[in-house]
C-alpha cells in the first residue's frame, strides 16, 4: 500500500536521519562502541544523516524538517533508510523520489495514532480487542446523549486517547463517574489541541503483554508482566518486569499472527503489543497496538537494538540487489 508513488531508481544509496540531537548523541556513542561506523555502501555518493551509518557525507536534520539539500540527496538515491522517529515531510519526499525506502512507515502514516491503527485492525480483519472510536467528545455524545448510559457501556472498559505509547494516556474505567471524569479531561486536550480518543472492551489478562518487536526480518518476543494486581497496564514504563521465557507456544502464535500482518501491511520497524485472554481455552492473540518507537530493554539495551537494526538494514540493501561492504 505505497503511500506516494515512486520515481525511477538512480545508481546511488542516501541514508537519511531526522532526529533530537541528544539522541543522535546517543547513537553515535552506541556507533563508537559497537564499531558500526564502519559500514560503508558503495556507490557513486552516500549521504548519511544516521550517526550509526557513518557515510563520505553527512548531514545532520535535526529538528528541521528536510530542505533542498535533502532533497537533492535522495533524488539521487539508489535506496534511502530513514530514522525510526522520521517526520512525514521525510518520509513522503523519500517516497517521492526514490523506489526503495526503509523502515516501511506506510501504515504508520496511513493510519496514523491510536484511532488509526484501530481502522486498520478492522480493514485487515485482525483480531483485537473491541474498539469504539470517537474524534472528539461532541462526536461522543452525538452518539450516546439519547441513549440510557448505563446500557450503552459494560464495565470495566478501557480508555485511551489518541496520543502517546507504552501505556501513556490510557485508563481503566470501573464506572460511569470515571468515563465522565475522563470525558471532562478530553475536553481540556481539546482546547489545546488535542483530540481523539477510543473506548475499548477491557480483557483480562493476568497482568501481562506480550511485545513482539519486528525489525526488518528479526522477529523478537517477550512477555511484560506486572506483578501488583491493583494495576492492568503491563508495560515496563509502569512497572512491569521482562519474561522472555514462558508459555513459548503462546510466544509462537503471536509472532505467525504479526509475521502475517507485517507480510500483508508491509511494516518491518514496530513494537507490537499483544493480548492473551486470561482464559485457557481463548488462546488466539488479539493486536493491540503498534509502537513505531518502542523501548530496548527486553531486546537487550540499545546497542544490542543497534546492532540487530545495521544487520537488517544491511539483509534489506542485499535483498533489492545493492552491493554492500565493510570498509
Amino acid at each position: 500500500m505505497p503511500i506516494l508513488p515512486n520515481l525511477p531508481r538512480y545508481e546511488t544509496v542516501a541514508v537519511a536521519y531526522c532526529g533530537c540531537m541528544s539522541h543522535a548523541l546517543h547513537i553515535r556513542q552506541t556507533r563508537q562502541s559497537l564499531n558500526l561506523g564502519e559500514n560503508v555502501l558503495r556507490g557513486d555518493m552516500i549521504v548519511s544523516y544516521h550517526p550509526s551509518f557513518e557515510s563520505e557525507k553527512n548531514i545532520v536534520c535535526a529538528g528541521r524538517d528536510p530542505g533542498p539539500e535533502d532533497l537533492a540527496a535522495i533524488r539521487a538515491a539508489d535506496a534511502v533508510v530513514l530514522p525510526q522517529g522520521c517526520k512525514r515531510s521525510l518520509y513522503e519526499m523519500a517516497h517521492r523520489n526514490c523506489t526503495n525506502v526503509f523502515p516501511n512507515f506506510n501504515t504508520r502514516f496511513n493510519y496514523a495514532g491510536k484511532i488509526g491503527q484501530a481502522r486498520l485492525f478492522g480493514e485487515t480483519n485482525t483480531a483485537h480487542p473491541e474498539t469504539r472510536t470517537f474524534l472528539s467528545v461532541d462526536g461522543f455524545f452525538e452518539k450516546y446523549e439519547a441513549l440510557p448510559r448505563q446500557a450503552a457501556f459494560e464495565f470495566p472498559l478501557v480508555f485511551k486517547f489518541n496520543w502517546g505509547g507504552e501505556g501513556d494516556h490510557v485508563y481503566l474505567m470501573a464506572s460511569l463517574d470515571d468515563l465522565d471524569k475522563a470525558l471532562q479531561t478530553a475536553v481540556k486536550f481539546e482546547k489545546s489541541g488535542r483530540s481523539g480518543f477510543l473506548l475499548q472492551k477491557h480483557i483480562p489478562s493476568g497482568n501481562r503483554s506480550l511485545r513482539v518487536v519486528v525489525i526488518g526480518q528479526t522477529y523478537i518476543s517477550y512477555w511484560r508482566i506486572h506483578h501488583c494486581r491493583e494495576s492492568f497496564q503491563s508495560g515496563l514504563a509502569k512497572g512491569a518486569v521482562i519474561d522472555a521465557d514462558s508459555d513459548p507456544d503462546l510466544q509462537h502464535a503471536a509472532i505467525t499472527k504479526v509475521k502475517a500482518f507485517c507480510r500483508d501491511t508491509g511494516i518491518n520497524l514496530a513494537g507490537f503489543d499483544v493480548l492473551f485472554a486470561s482464559e485457557p481455552e481463548n488462546n488466539v492473540p488479539l493486536l493491540l497496538e503498534i509502537n513505531y518507537y518502542f523501548g530496548r530493554r527486553g531486546l537487550g539495551g540499545s546497542e544490542r537494538f543497534y546492532e540487530i537494526l545495521n544487520t537488517e538494514i544491511h539483509k534489506w540493501i542485499d535483498g533489492i540487489g545493492l552491493p554492500c561492504r565493510k570498509k
